[in-house]
């Protein structure tokens, strides 16, 4: 389709032959660059265009940290989750996106999309859903709004507040600065394969795959020590996948990076193993895993180090960043690319 839109004479910039393509063609990223060349930027915008978070200034170098997002059922709710697990992981979706950033999200407003066959315990069930995910981190629910959808959507907006210079963003890293990360990867993709196509775990390795799937966590409390230290320089959701995630920060910073220790859960290596699959890609490529990405300023890793054990965490060195902006696995001697590549939405699966 994307050549056809080119014999258009009349199109004569790539960016007009968008038009002509579905968001199935384009993907959420060039569906999210299109929308954003319409608006008009805040003078003096906090934090730009396409970091986890927005803020809006308030007094001095204080800032009113917002964020938004959505979960729906059809991408978002794996057959086996219930209605319970998926509004708590709504609230968590957000949760993780402050975590990123170091800042504790205060209040929710949420809206929610519902089919008209929804029972009224099931109501009751994502209701309950949505509050002990909120409370789990320390957040209250004001309000929000219903209406009748044809899927079913949780739809969630939080608030804080933060000072500036607190801030985590993407935009930070710098050569030689250490990559880490809060846990090890694999784990929901491995999962997601084991509800979605049917592959084998053995009893205990599937009962953890499965939780990585159906009760996701937060590293708020880690992100919040992370920023208190520091130490971080850059810092990303891991949500749309760990690759995905080091590119990010790569391209905001203009840095790239060299990883030699692929944080593959153990879990993940028995469960490649029995399948024929390869674990380094399983934590690679997948997504849906709400971990935090960072790069910490190499003076001073002992402190982060020391500020997530505090808070009951892990932080895992996982490579360097580097003046070359390529981003490249260094394995077994060999050297190969990290493709950017993760979960976007609308692209054809």
């Amino acid at each position: 389709m994307f050549k056809n839109c080119l014999r258009l004479r009349y199109f004569q910039q790539e960016q007009r032959c968008e038009i002509l393509q579905t968001l199935r063609d384009l993907g959420e990223r060039r569906v999210i660059a299109l929308i954003l060349k319409h608006l008009d930027e805040m003078p003096q915008m906090p934090i730009p265009f396409g970091d986890d978070v927005s803020a809006y200034p308030v007094n001095g170098d204080e800032l009113f940290v917002l964020k938004t997002d959505m979960l729906v059922g059809k991408t978002d709710v794996p057959k086996g989750m219930s209605l319970w697990q998926a509004a708590r992981k709504a609230v968590v979706m957000n949760v993780s996106d402050f975590a990123a950033k170091g800042v504790k999200p205060l209040a929710a407003l949420v809206s929610l999309g519902l089919p008209n066959n929804i029972t009224g315990k099931e109501l009751e069930e994502i209701a309950e859903g949505l509050k002990v995910g909120a409370r789990e981190y320390g957040v209250y629910i004001l309000g929000g709004d219903t209406n009748e959808a044809s899927d079913f959507i949780i739809s969630i907006s939080m608030f804080g507040v933060a000072k500036k210079d607190a801030l985590m963003l993407r935009s930070g890293a710098k050569p030689n600065d250490v990559v880490a990360v809060t846990d090890f990867f694999g784990k929901t993709s491995a999962g997601l394969k084991i509800l979605l196509e049917g592959f084998k775990a053995s009893e205990d390795v599937r009962s953890v795959l499965l939780e990585a799937v159906l009760m996701p966590k937060a590293r708020l409390n880690e992100g919040l020590a992370l920023s208190a230290s520091g130490a971080v320089t850059a810092a990303i959701d891991s949500s749309d996948g760990l690759a995905w995630s080091l590119h990010e920060i790569a391209k905001a910073s203009g840095v790239g990076f060299i990883i030699d220790n692929v944080p593959v859960a153990s879990e993940v290596v028995k469960f490649a193993e029995l399948n024929g699959l390869d674990p380094v890609e399983l934590a690679l490529y997948g997504g849906e895993e709400y971990e935090l990405v960072l790069t910490i300023n190499p003076n001073l890793w002992s402190e982060a180090e020391k500020a997530v054990k505090q808070a009951g965490g892990t932080l895992i060195k996982i490579g360097k960043a580097t003046a070359q902006k390529r981003v490249f696995l260094e394995f077994k001697g060999e050297k190969r690319v990290i493709k950017p590549v993760g979960w976007e939405h609308f692209r054809r699966r």
